[in-house]
């Protein structure tokens, strides 16, 4: 159990995010991203299976077969594109639904913060696209029009960099 060492990550994350959310536009966002972390529900998972190189919820899952913390904190986080499922009406089956553009960018900040994390002093701009990229080909179910939209801004920051993609965003916000 490592309480102290995944304390310092989540928050040193939280903090990051709430850097990026700010240059986005969506401070407030920021400021209120993932304090569900801070639950017993997902703290004291993730205390339990942190490395410190990955997200817990990984080791939980593969020892479990589930992440208990990660299905408590998708149901309470809309940046999350695996909150934004519901029923169709028409087809009577769970489906992606398109995120609206506030959560899109927390989620694009929420990327580029944990790879930055995880990554360390290694960290490129291309590596939150790669890690897209690589959920993709696992048949990740996000809505066509998130990820299309999440792809191009992920593109971009690997392209031209985070002062020009974060200007985009703040116009894309408008």
């Amino acid at each position: 159990m490592h309480p102290i060492a995944h304390f310092r990550t989540i928050t040193q994350h939280r903090h990051m995010v709430m850097l990026h959310c700010i240059k986005a536009g969506i401070p407030i966002q920021g400021l209120l991203h993932d304090l569900s972390k801070y639950t017993p529900s997902e703290f004291i998972p993730g205390a339990l299976f942190y490395q410190g190189t990955r997200s817990p919820n990984e080791e939980e899952r593969e020892r479990k077969g589930y992440s208990s913390a990660w299905l408590h904190h998708k149901g309470r986080n809309k940046h999350h594109f695996e909150y934004w499922n519901d029923v169709n009406p028409e087809s009577k089956v769970y489906e992606p639904v398109e995120m609206p553009t506030r959560y899109l960018i927390e989620m694009f900040c929420d990327r580029v913060a944990a790879s930055k994390i995880y990554r360390g002093k290694d960290y490129r701009d291309s590596d939150p696209l790669d890690y897209f990229l690589m959920g993709m080909k696992r048949g990740r179910p996000m809505h066509k029009n998130t990820a299309k939209k999440l792809h191009f801004l992920l593109k971009m920051l690997a392209e031209k960099g985070e002062d020009k993609t974060f200007a985009y965003i703040r116009h894309m916000k408008k």
